[in-house]
């Protein structure tokens, strides 16, 4: 298994979760809500995901450092500011309210299964390994910083 670590970028990681959430809408029986709530409730979580991200790559430039998540070991500084002060993985837990706003958006109970696959793929193969990249890049620092913030929330 530790060959599918760091080898797909999260993003489309994401897109491929958010295309299986789209089948299992299909198959499955829908949520009855009325459609101006169930829109306003998925722009609203997939703005608050973008913002996520947007945050947390300002985070990244004004630190210099690399925000490419294939590439852990080119980072130059543990960035701690922004965001960052509140998660560990805020452009994560930006995918993660995005899926939920496509979710909402599909009327699904049964699409939320994808999010979940998608949080269980990321804490294995992508962010394990990322943060022993950090530990072993900034030692005593990262070991701090993990200890005030929290992975995910």
């Amino acid at each position: 298994m530790k060959a599918l670590e760091l080898k797909i970028p999260p993003p489309v990681v994401a897109l491929l979760v958010a295309g299986g959430m789209w089948g299992i809408a299909r198959l499955a029986p829908l949520i009855d809500l009325p459609q101006s709530l169930r829109v306003g409730a998925a722009i609203a979580c997939g703005l608050a995901g973008v913002g996520l991200d947007i945050a947390a790559l300002v985070s990244f430039q004004r630190a210099r450092t690399t925000f490419n998540p294939m590439k852990v070991e080119k980072t130059s500084a543990l960035v701690r500011s922004g965001v960052y002060r509140l998660t560990r993985n805020p452009m994560y837990l930006g995918s993660v309210l995005m899926l939920v706003a496509w979710a909402v958006y599909l009327s699904s109970a049964w699409a939320l299964l994808g999010i979940v696959a998608f949080v269980l793929y990321l804490n294995r193969f992508q962010i394990a390994p990322e943060e022993r990249a950090l530990a072993s890049k900034f030692g005593v620092s990262y070991a701090a910083y993990r200890s005030r913030v929290r992975r995910w929330l």
